[in-house]
């Protein structure tokens, strides 16, 4: 979220807790990207904050409420407020449940793999609209072909980045496997470690497609601990995922910090891997 809109977020959510009866003196950024996600005290409840032309809150919401129905390993909705989104001074609010952390350092990839496995299999049982993959893929695609928006983005590598979305989308579109319901991005910053276990949160990224997309945004280590891998589509899924996250980082808005250092290391790795691979993979 830009930075001019930071306090007024905040505001937005303090406000209304106020209203839903929720006291909340203090705020605490946890995180900041595309929204704002903070830990209002003394009530202790997080507060997902989005401009409100975010579309995706309310598929969100009712996401995360099926799953937890179903015992999916996903953070809870707070229960004390009706499970909606919430629209103020031009934001919309979701209510969310403090998990507190009490584990340090990383999952383990056999957990980690564990709770992925449990969260897939909850959501094979869904039905509801979501992108396809490949739709997250096409939003890449134009951004790389936006010198607007990518101005710092030299020519070969906007070349190497488009061809490469093009090629691997085809080409895991075109294997014609098995596709459901997946989280999106269940990197580690998406997994909380809890005395409930591992819950993913940020649903808001749900598309379809193979699980080999989802696994190919963890730890390498924690294919090794899920069943019935693809290892040649997750290998693909992988370089794909890497072109989509370096696309990312040369968005001229990307508040990442060090966004510009990590797109150009993973070009090199993009460019290291499609080596290995051969001439094929522009074919």
């Amino acid at each position: 979220m830009q930075a001019s809109e930071g306090p007024r977020a905040v505001a937005a959510a303090k406000s209304t807790a106020s209203s839903l009866g929720l006291t909340a003196d203090d705020a605490i950024v946890l995180h900041d990207s595309n929204k704002l996600t903070v830990r209002l005290l003394p009530c202790d409840v997080v507060a997902r904050v989005a401009p409100v032309a975010h579309q995706v809150a309310q598929v969100e919401v009712e996401l995360a409420q099926r799953l937890a129905e179903s015992g999916c390993p996903v953070a809870a909705l707070d229960p004390r407020v009706e499970p909606r989104v919430y629209e103020r001074d031009g934001f919309v609010v979701t209510w969310w449940t403090y998990h507190e952390p009490v584990t340090p350092g990383e999952v383990s990839p056999a957990v980690y793999a564990h709770a992925l496995e449990r969260l897939h299999a909850g959501m094979r049982q869904l039905d509801v609209p979501t992108p396809h993959f490949t739709d997250r893929v096409e939003q890449a695609q134009q951004l790389v072909a936006n010198r607007d928006r990518t101005p710092a983005l030299a020519e070969a590598d906007r070349e190497l980045l488009g061809d490469t979305l093009r090629s691997l989308s085809g080409a895991i579109g075109e294997r014609g496997g098995a596709e459901q319901l997946l989280h999106g991005e269940p990197h580690t910053g998406n997994v909380l470690t809890t005395k409930n276990g591992s819950l993913f949160i940020d649903l808001e990224t749900c598309c379809r497609g193979p699980v080999e997309f989802d696994l190919a945004h963890a730890p390498e280590e924690v294919s090794e601990h899920y069943p019935g891998v693809d290892q040649d589509l997750l290998r693909e899924c992988r370089l794909l995922v890497l072109a989509m996250i370096t696309t990312w980082r040369w968005d001229r808005g990307d508040q990442l910090p060090n966004g510009r250092r990590l797109g150009t290391e993973w070009l090199r790795q993009i460019r290291a891997a499609l080596d290995r691979r051969g001439p094929d993979i522009h074919g």
